[in-house]
């Protein structure tokens, strides 16, 4: 991935803040253990719940029932969106990733990403693979990769708002 388009919006940051460097952006994308997916059901209604996900060549990685409500609503509408970051309000960094969720099949791709899974995880996401699908003992998971389209990097303490395009 060519280092993307930045954007600061002065509007919302203090002045003199800068924009975040997008190393610093990656960082949190590769180290954060929980994301929040929001997605919309077929009657526009949105749908908004956490899951783990693992950044890997670029782009981040989610898996998903297939008749979970987010299965449903990203076969219907592949525009998502995933944040992540921390929940106080003059420190560290939230960061908000858009773009088209694709499902990966491959099982060789899904044997990468469940060896990442492992390791990123401690072992608490310990998925076999087969048939084009994440397996545990209880259930059959689909993955999905998404390419940013666009990222917002929200800095607190000093507040910037950058914006990366792709």
């Amino acid at each position: 991935m060519t280092v993307p388009t930045v954007e600061q919006d002065v509007r919302f940051g203090e002045p003199g803040a800068g924009p975040t460097p997008w190393r610093e952006t990656v960082r949190v994308l590769e180290t954060a253990e929980l994301f929040w997916i929001s997605s919309a059901r077929a009657d526009g209604r949105p749908h908004v719940t956490p899951l783990p996900a693992v950044w890997h060549e670029n782009r981040l990685h989610f898996c998903t029932g297939p008749t979970e409500q987010k299965a449903v609503n990203v076969d219907q509408n592949p525009r998502i969106a995933l944040t992540t970051g921390c929940n106080t309000w003059n420190e560290g960094l939230d960061v908000v990733v858009e773009g088209i969720a694709v499902r990966i099949e491959s099982d060789t791709e899904l044997s990468a990403l469940a060896d990442l899974w492992r390791s990123k995880y401690d072992g608490a996401w310990d998925f076999a693979v087969a048939d084009g699908m994440f397996h545990d003992s209880a259930s059959s998971a689909m993955v999905f990769e998404v390419a940013p389209v666009k990222v917002l990097a929200f800095a607190k303490g000093p507040f910037a708002q950058t914006r990366y395009r792709f």
